[in-house]
């Protein structure tokens, strides 16, 4: 429900290294998400963010889109430094200049831009990660710890996905971090009319990041369609299949299609016609492409490890995997697909999405603004 008249209006500065379309993977879908419910709330955010080109202000759906240049950052990516770190002084600087209550930064870098400006005016920053700050989080660049602990000790907020990110945070950096998970937006993803007149799986992870383990999926593929000879996988086509390639993915298996699912409505369109959806990867904080599924109606598969089984917690709804194997995978994709056939699916699925609406994000979010804004009173 839209805030009442009397609350006031919190200025708002978002803060995502990159956003659509440039890149439409789940942080920047978070984002767009949280945005809504803060618009459809009477808020009206700003988004700093950064691109490949000239600085550019725009309006995009009731939110203030902020495009700043993004230096060349190859030197420092190929000595294996966090991505986004060039970017840093000219988003620190736009939040100097604007007039903003808070800042909300969702990555690391952006992060210790927030809490550096917290400190030079008081006013409250929230850090959302989107990942799980395990030992392997930690390490994974250059630099990495360093930055999440600056971000961590100089945010009002820190914000976990999941309770297993939150236990994380707990263990490996001694650190509180509340939990608001992510969420869907309803209205966008919703049930089909039919699903496809074949048995069709949707994984619309990144084919060439190799923990998604998309490779492993192809290869478990390969057993459904021993059982199911008509059965299809649909994949999220990358910028150059390729680096899939390399990633360990068969490209060319049979029964794999590629399609561009990063644009929303059609991924939309995809979970709405599948029979399931899967989520191989391991190391997710929450795996909200499994809710977006949920919503559509569709039964989903995921590894159970990180934030997965707090999605897929009850019968009925979908299938969680316990080894990176094919033969398991395989067998739980099985299980899935025949989901598909009960009539009571679809309305159990999208109960359990509605448990992450965005709508209930937002609010959890608001809440947290206008708590943090009267501390700083």
């Amino acid at each position: 429900m839209p805030a009442p008249a009397s609350a006031p209006s919190l200025r708002a500065a978002l803060l995502s290294p990159c956003y659509w379309p440039e890149v439409r993977r789940g942080t920047e879908r978070f984002v767009r998400e949280l945005a809504d419910g803060l618009v459809g709330r009477g808020q009206r955010p700003t988004l700093i963010t950064s691109h490949p080109g000239a600085p550019t202000r725009r309006t995009e759906a009731g939110m203030t889109v902020l495009r700043l240049p993004r230096p060349p950052q190859g030197r420092l990516r190929r000595r294996h430094f966090d991505p986004y770190l060039t970017h840093l002084p000219l988003s620190y600087g736009a939040l100097r200049l604007g007039d903003y209550d808070l800042a909300h930064a969702v990555y690391p870098t952006d992060a210790v831009a927030a809490a550096r400006w917290q400190r030079r005016t008081g006013r409250p920053a929230v850090f959302s990660f989107m990942g799980i700050p395990d030992r392997r989080g930690l390490r994974e660049f250059r630099g990495r710890l360093e930055l999440m602990l600056r971000a961590v000790h100089g945010a009002s907020a820190v914000v976990a996905l999941s309770l297993h990110a939150a236990e994380a945070f707990r263990r490996w950096l001694g650190w509180e971090a509340r939990v608001i998970p992510p969420g869907v937006a309803l209205a966008a993803f919703v049930p089909a009319q039919t699903r496809a007149c074949v048995p069709t799986i949707v994984c619309s992870a990144a084919a060439d990041v190799p923990r998604k383990n998309v490779g492993l999926l192809v290869s478990a593929f390969a057993l459904v369609r021993r059982e199911l000879p008509a059965a299809r996988l649909v994949l999220s086509r990358p910028r150059e299949l390729e680096a899939a390639r390399r990633a360990g993915v068969d490209v060319d298996a049979a029964g794999v299609e590629w399609l561009d699912l990063d644009d929303r409505g059609r991924l939309a369109r995809a979970y709405g016609e599948a029979w399931t959806a899967v989520l191989p990867s391991s190391d997710e904080a929450f795996g909200l492409v499994l809710v977006e599924a949920l919503a559509c109606g569709t039964p989903a598969v995921g590894y159970a490890h990180g934030g997965i089984p707090e999605v897929l917690d009850r019968p009925g709804i979908g299938v969680l995997f316990e080894d990176l194997d094919r033969r398991v995978l395989a067998d739980a994709l099985l299980e899935a697909l025949e989901l598909a056939d009960d009539p009571g699916t679809v309305a159990r699925c999208r109960s359990r999405a509605e448990d992450f609406s965005s709508d209930r994000c937002a609010e959890r979010y608001l809440s947290l603004y206008r708590e943090l804004a009267a501390a700083e009173r």
